[in-house]
């Protein structure tokens, strides 16, 4: 079988049974995952010719993987019972509702700015981790909660953990390749400095389709949880009433993230980005700036859809508002600073980072894994539960509920994980084979390529998506897929560097539908079996953050003109213009 077209389409199948599964039939990825892990690993045994040693020392690699993930979820799930429990969040919600009481304003606040901030601390699905529980306290629908906490998983994505998409994976992904020496030469610079460029570029991109998120998740918020009763277009259209406040909250983000990338190269722009939006934003909130008229909310509970809750409801379960604000926010403020401290202060990070479970050569196979337990999210997210007992004063019997909740919730995130991850492992292994074939996300990969041909900018983000959408990362997809990139655009003429920053804001946008992801955040809101209902939702936004990037990453490599990356920019804000325009002749003055 050495027609790539045919073995491009094999690779897909694993993919696309988990899609058709989830998105298509709406099964629970609880059944989906094992189904798509037994399909996999068909393939990877009897087309690509991996041995069985392989394929085991994969999956072990992914349940090890999986179980640091289960640790950061449980993390985020004690907290959030450990708030409910103490009292804490009926004050937290009160100090937003203090802010403003429209949802869609509390939504960008917390998602795009907190969550920006906390992305670029922490990354790896964390934001989703901590917004999603938040949100949901403060009363939101437990899948409206979830949408958000994707949503925002795309503009901050690749400057996450400290710059870690770029500094590991497109580092890494890179090094050791005489080619791109020789074009870092060329440009007189030290490969350091080239990557700042690549990062630069991204930045670039991130900031101009990122400036739309906000206004694009609060038309999605009321369009997808509005009130039934209402017509669909204008449920859509109530999120245009907060145009100038979901603007102006974009370019206090994206613009010191632009600066910052600029200035200080790729560790900080989401992390000082997000956190010089959210003073900035909050502020002017506090003072009524650009603010609609008209407060949004959702529907009386009782009206609510069915499938909107899950398992999780805080919101029933704290006081009345007894603390101090300060107080009742420590543990949140706690997560944010540890998270800086260990990301930042290198000797703090070796030595969190050295109390690690190595585990080399699994079966005898080149194939290593580690788990930090002392680094990880998770650590910091137990660490700030168990402040609040002391800082909230609570008793035995609180804590002892706050656990066995946690404990219970997570149960049920374990199958799905346990089977995605060493999906996961098996699809990017396989190229450890006797075949001789490439792996399958290379096939896929090389498939595209040949498919496109000079046309390939444009693709190039959507290549990004697919490898965060299979490995769950930004990081390990740019790992995956830069040096590939890099050598396709050389052989088509156009600037590399720019190509590869495509490729890493792709794969920040499929962390908005990235399996993983979903199932991590919904977890943390007790939304497990829906997943294919909320990636039918975050696939809009994903698809809005590919096209245009690939249409911007196509004119920064071949300049405005008559070509296709030019047709394809007019066609997409003509469109835009086109879908606000519609939305806003169907919507009552009165909302904006």
């Amino acid at each position: 079988m050495d027609n790539l077209a045919v073995l491009s389409v094999v690779a897909l199948a694993p993919i696309a049974v988990i899609g058709f599964l989830l998105v298509g039939l709406r099964w629970p990825a609880k059944y989906a995952m094992p189904i798509g892990f037994a399909v996999v690993v068909a393939i990877a045994a009897f087309v690509w010719g991996v041995e069985p040693v392989v394929i085991a020392a994969s999956g072990i690699e992914g349940l090890i993987l999986a179980v640091g993930l289960l640790y950061i979820v449980f993390g985020a799930l004690l907290l959030l019972g450990t708030l409910a429990g103490s009292g804490a969040l009926a004050t937290i919600r009160a100090s937003f509702t203090d802010i403003s009481t429209d949802r869609r304003v509390q939504a960008v606040i917390i998602g795009w700015l907190f969550g920006s901030f906390i992305e670029g601390a922490s990354g790896f699905g964390t934001p989703a981790a901590v917004v999603a529980p938040l949100l949901l306290a403060l009363g939101f629908p437990a899948m409206a909660a979830v949408m958000v906490g994707l949503v925002i998983q795309s503009t901050p994505v690749t400057f996450g953990a400290v710059g870690t998409p770029v500094l590991v994976g497109v580092t890494d992904g890179l090094s050791g390749s005489p080619a791109v020496e020789d074009r870092a030469s060329l440009l007189g610079l030290p490969l350091p400095d080239y990557i700042a460029t690549i990062a630069l570029d991204a930045a670039i991109i991130h900031a101009l389709i990122g400036t739309l998120v906000p206004l694009f998740l609060a038309c999605l918020l009321t369009g997808f949880f509005g009130p039934d009763d209402r017509p669909r277009l204008r449920r859509f259209a109530d999120g245009l009433g907060i145009w100038k406040f979901a603007l102006f909250a974009a370019v206090s983000m994206t613009v010191p993230y632009v600066l910052v990338a600029a200035l200080l190269g790729p560790e900080f722009p989401a992390l000082i980005g997000g956190l010089v939006g959210l003073a900035v934003v909050v502020a002017a909130a506090r003072r009524g700036l650009f603010l609609p008229r008209t407060p949004w909310d959702f529907a009386p509970r009782e009206r609510w859809q069915p499938g909107w809750m899950g398992a999780v409801k805080p919101d029933a379960d704290v006081a009345e508002r007894t603390m101090h604000p300060l107080r009742a926010w420590a543990p949140y403020l706690l997560v944010a600073v540890l998270l800086v401290l260990t990301r930042t202060i290198d000797p703090l990070t070796e030595f969190l980072t050295g109390l690690s479970l190595d585990f080399d050569a699994i079966l005898g196979t080149g194939i290593d894994e580690s788990l930090q337990p002392f680094y990880l999210p998770g650590f910091v997210l137990i660490v700030a539960s168990v402040s609040a007992y002391a800082l909230h004063r609570m008793n035995r019997a609180q804590i002892a509920a706050a656990w066995t909740v946690a404990g219970r919730q997570i149960a049920g995130t374990a199958v799905a994980l346990l089977f995605a991850l060493p999906l996961v492992r098996v699809f990017i292994n396989s190229g450890e084979n006797g075949s001789g074939y490439e792996s399958m996300p290379l096939t896929l990969a090389d498939g595209a390529a040949a498919a496109v041909g000079d046309a390939w900018p444009v693709l190039a983000p959507w290549i990004g998506a697919l490898g965060a959408f299979v490995a769950g990362s930004n990081t390990v997809s740019n790992l995956m897929f830069s040096l590939f990139q890099f050598s396709t655009a050389e052989q088509i003429g156009v600037a590399p560097e720019t190509v590869v920053a495509g490729q890493a804001v792709g794969g920040a946008a499929g962390n908005m539908i990235t399996v993983h992801n979903v199932v991590a955040a919904s977890a943390t809101v007790g939304l497990l079996g829906r997943e294919g209902e909320t990636i039918r939702k975050t696939i809009i936004p994903m698809v809005y953050y590919c096209l245009f990037a690939g249409a911007l990453t196509f004119v920064l490599t071949s300049g405005i003109g008559v070509n296709l990356g030019t047709l394809m920019l007019v066609v997409l804000l003509a469109a835009v213009a086109a879908v606000i325009y519609r939305l806003q002749s169907g919507r009552p003055a009165r909302t904006g």
